[in-house]
């Protein structure tokens, strides 16, 4: 089991139980059911690719998972006489051994892989070095006496740098007996084909407004404003609902709208309080923020003008008019669809030369007001 413990965890989302403390997951019971079914009929694989937005609980099934097969007895794969009836659920009891070690990181049987420390040990690395992938001969080599299952956690794949890469896949392709690989990535289109074509797909859809706010409940974050807005702007995803709710991004998309309603006259004092909130300092994670809210914003105009409706959701209180008025064809969609990328070009070389960011969400809203008088 590798542990680093000195370091921030690389798999936690800040404000957040990591995905081994949560006990449920909500909004994802296709994907279990898949799962459950493979191993009731003898046709477990020994690498799954679980993927889906960040954010929607893949880390939580692979921890489900692992601790499900590493707490169910081998003989219920070999389909003894007298042995217990196929599981129907990955639950297993919070108070079971096998939990409470998964818990403190000290099951034998299951080796999470995740980015290490440096070099030097000071901070995490960028990626996942093959050093870390070498730490798994080790680990087979102890935990195969006991004749157990094995459990490996790879967080995430696509932190895997070239030779990790390369040596997990030389894995997938002569695995270890009685061992399963689960890897979750954000982003399977970049990993190695010939990764995804030795694994099989868990695919996750993002949560709803009932699923998200369960999740957070579950998490010890009281939701505020409306679920279906948190859900629209999170994109269905727990993480970044945490994050929204960490930053007041309910308020600031809201502020947002209530900005575009007065286009094509622009409400400077309030176009002015909004540069100024992002310029204090500290506020380098709201201003990221808001220009990741205003990017969704412009590409809900976009697709407004496309289909020629609005979301079936509101995110804030009056974005559905506003929409319709800003974006009331194709032509105005395609617009819109420019500006995102006009203001998105901009803002990345505003920050790459650190200009000043009262002026850089000055120009943003300026940029915005051209598009919508246009």
């Amino acid at each position: 089991m590798n542990d680093d413990g000195l370091l921030p965890e690389p798999d936690r989302v800040e404000g957040a139980p990591h995905p081994r403390e949560t006990v449920q997951l909500f909004g994802q019971s296709a994907a279990e059911a898949e799962f459950l079914e493979a191993f009731n009929t003898g046709r477990l694989h020994h690498g799954w690719l679980i993927t889906g937005p960040r954010g929607v609980g893949k880390a939580t099934l692979a921890w489900r998972i692992a601790r499900f097969l590493l707490a169910t007895p081998l003989v219920q794969d070999e389909g003894l006489f007298g042995a217990p009836p196929p599981p129907v659920t990955l639950d297993v009891a919070p108070d079971h051994p096998v939990a409470r070690r998964l818990l403190a990181l000290s099951d034998p049987g299951l080796f999470l892989l995740r980015r290490g420390p440096t070099d030097k040990g000071d901070r995490l690395a960028a990626e996942i070095r093959v050093s870390e992938v070498r730490k798994l001969g080790n680990f087979f080599a102890l935990s195969a006496a006991d004749g157990g299952r094995r459990v490996v956690i790879v967080d995430a794949a696509d932190d895997l740098n070239t030779q990790a890469a390369n040596a997990i896949l030389k894995m997938l392709e002569e695995p270890p007996a009685r061992t399963v690989l689960l890897l979750i990535s954000h982003q399977p289109s970049g990993l190695l084909p010939t990764i995804r074509s030795r694994c099989r797909t868990l695919r996750l859809a993002p949560l709803g407004p009932q699923e998200m706010a369960q999740a957070l409940e579950q998490a010890g974050i009281a939701p505020e404003g409306d679920p279906a807005a948190l859900a629209e702007l999170s994109g269905g995803s727990v993480g970044a609902a945490v994050r929204l709710l960490n930053l007041g991004g309910l308020k600031l998309y809201a502020e947002l709208v209530g900005l575009m309603e007065s286009l094509p006259r622009l409400d400077r004092p309030r176009a002015l309080r909004l540069a100024e909130a992002a310029a204090t300092r500290g506020a380098e994670d709201r201003l990221d923020l808001l220009f990741s809210l205003t990017d969704l914003l412009l590409a809900r105009l976009a697709r407004t003008g496309a289909t020629g409706q609005p979301p079936s959701a509101e995110a804030a209180a009056g974005e559905a008019a506003m929409l319709a008025r800003l974006a009331p064809d194709a032509y105005q969609g395609r617009a819109w669809a420019d500006c995102a990328e006009t203001i998105g070009a901009r803002a990345r070389h505003g920050r790459a030369v650190n200009l000043d960011p009262a002026s850089l969400v000055l120009d943003t809203v300026f940029r915005i007001q051209q598009t919508a008088g246009a």
